[in-house]
């Protein structure tokens, strides 16, 4: 299968279309007053086909060939059409939720190094942080008895 799109320009008359699409012109008019294809026109009202316009009618052939009407065919059109355009939606967003995935990385990554350079680290000498100190109580405040 290619993978080469088919150019948009127009450049074919309805005749060179018509016998590359295998097609009466006839059928290429009914198609174009269906908005299944729609060629673009001279100045002087000619209708010119790219070579999407003549793969488009191939599809359309085939789908014809494989048993569906006119409406089928323009349902199964539609169809592709919004799948295509849901296709490149989700396409656009996967792209913006893994830029916004790289960028909460990112921050998080910096918020890790701005913690680790404020820890103080302090290695425990004994049980305890400050030494226990006995307190002193003056003489003079020592309860009778003591």
């Amino acid at each position: 299968m290619s993978t080469r799109r088919p150019d948009t320009r127009a450049l074919f008359a309805i005749g060179v279309a018509a016998e590359l699409a295998g097609m009466h012109p006839q059928t290429l008019r009914m198609y174009e007053r269906r908005g299944l294809v729609a060629p673009r026109r001279t100045a002087g009202g000619t209708r010119l086909y790219s070579e999407a316009d003549i793969a488009l009618l191939g599809r359309i052939q085939d789908l014809s060939e494989q048993g569906l009407n006119l409406a089928g065919i323009e349902r199964v059109m539609d169809l592709e059409r919004r799948l295509g355009q849901a296709v490149r939606r989700v396409a656009r967003l996967e792209a913006a939720l893994e830029e916004e995935r790289g960028r909460r990385e990112r921050e998080v990554d910096e918020a890790l190094r701005s913690v680790r350079r404020e820890i103080v680290h302090v290695r425990r000498v004994g049980a305890s942080l400050v030494p226990h100190v006995p307190p002193v109580i003056p003489i003079g405040l020592r309860p009778p008895g003591a």
